[in-house]
């Protein structure tokens, strides 16, 4: 790849206004068309609207990330990123805040390589629509949104989650080119955003594990543990969409057929490498859907499908390590496995904690605090190693 110069540089966007014209003038031709299809898909969410306690965050995300992402249609990546490409800040100055992009080639060489159009992501996160809000069942005091037609999840972060997940970026485009159906989320974006002289607020991009919604009937994050790993179920009838957790699944199965052996062992691929990267706390979401009768059956919605970025690097030493499948044909295919009866929708997402000192004397608090029981502070071998055992006892 061509790659800019190396480190922070500064430039002056294109204007929101602008953002905002080209995508109010696509958005008029169709954009009825998709606020009726997403109606049903949207229950238990909030649009983001006028009135809204974080809808002038939003706006400013989506007048930045629409002129982040013209620069890379302007400038289309060439070849696999360098080392600079993962190095690269990029600022760019609007009117009233500065939008920054970390390792933008790179991401933009990703985002290729899994066949996704920069147009196409432009609109989803640009000003064409209000962003999505959901309740969130996490502890953590990110804010989380989806775009408007919900294939992409944006999460505040951490600036030392960020620096971590910068950290490991090489190695997770490394691991992705090597085991092209890894269930691993994958990370589209991640950025920085100032408001005139305050503090910087970083957020990351994603495909939305949960995509399309439609038919989603229950929707769970799984960590292997027991600690703090139950949610009340919303009332029947409630319009809310929740995440409930590991001891919400009791007494269920994830029932895939054949197709058991290929999860087993690309969670044990994953695992292992964010082992390697110290990592852990991470989750496994998971949704089912029931499956129409001409859904059923071998062959009737499958195809073997490898995206031009997908193609990965196959090892001479290791032929079986790409852990092919056959992947369904339908959108986000590498994220749904489909079993006799149920679409599953399955992805690792959460990977920027590192396990150091903070972590390790969080495990020894923990446990004296809870003695004789299970909770996500353990060390990443340990973690992985759980995590595994849960799929395998809980699916057949």
């Amino acid at each position: 790849m061509a790659a800019p110069s190396p480190g922070p540089r500064q430039v002056l966007a294109p204007s929101p206004e602008a953002g905002r014209r080209t995508a109010t003038s696509s958005s008029g031709r169709h954009g009825l068309l998709w606020r009726l299809r997403d109606k049903q898909p949207r229950l238990g969410l909030f649009e983001i609207g006028p009135g809204h306690e974080l809808h002038r965050l939003t706006c400013m995300m989506q007048a930045g990330l629409w002129a982040a992402t013209q620069v890379s249609m302007d400038h289309p990546p060439t070849g696999p990123p360098t080392e600079e490409d993962f190095s690269e800040v990029m600022t760019q100055v609007q009117e009233g805040f500065e939008l920054g992009t970390l390792a933008g080639p790179a991401f933009a060489w990703l985002r290729h390589s899994l066949g996704l159009a920069e147009k196409d992501y432009q609109a989803s996160l640009g000003p064409g629509g209000p962003y999505l809000q959901f309740l969130s069942t996490s502890k953590s005091k990110a804010s989380f949104f989806l775009s408007h037609d919900q294939r992409f999840f944006l999460k505040t972060q951490r600036r030392r989650e960020v620096r971590a997940l910068l950290a490991h970026l090489p190695r997770y485009v490394q691991h992705l080119q090597r085991h092209p159906h890894s269930l691993l989320a994958r990370l589209l974006g991640v950025h920085s955003l100032r408001v005139a002289r305050g503090k910087k607020k970083y957020f990351i991009i994603m495909q939305s594990v949960f995509y399309p919604a439609g038919r989603i009937s229950e929707r769970y994050d799984i960590k292997g543990c027991e600690v703090s790993r139950w949610v009340d179920p919303a009332p029947e009838g409630s319009p809310l969409v929740l995440v409930l957790k590991d001891l919400n699944f009791q007494g269920k199965t994830i029932e895939l057929g054949s197709q058991r052996s290929w999860l087993l062992r690309q969670m044990e691929l994953d695992t292992t490498f964010l082992r390697e990267l110290n990592v852990l706390d991470y989750s496994l979401l998971m949704a089912f859907q029931r499956l129409h009768e001409d859904e059923k059956g071998p062959g009737s919605s499958l195809v073997f499908r490898t995206a031009r970025s997908v193609q990965g690097v196959q090892s001479p030493d290791d032929p079986g390590a790409q852990n092919r499948r056959l992947l369904p044909d339908s959108p986000n295919a590498l994220h749904i496995l489909d079993g006799p009866e149920q679409r599953y929708f399955l992805g690792l997402v959460d990977l920027a904690t590192v396990y150091g000192l903070r972590k390790r004397l969080e495990y020894l608090w923990k446990t004296l605090r809870y003695p004789g029981q299970t909770f996500s502070t353990v060390s990443p071998a340990c973690y992985a190693r759980r995590l595994c055992q849960w799929v395998e006892e809980h699916s057949e």
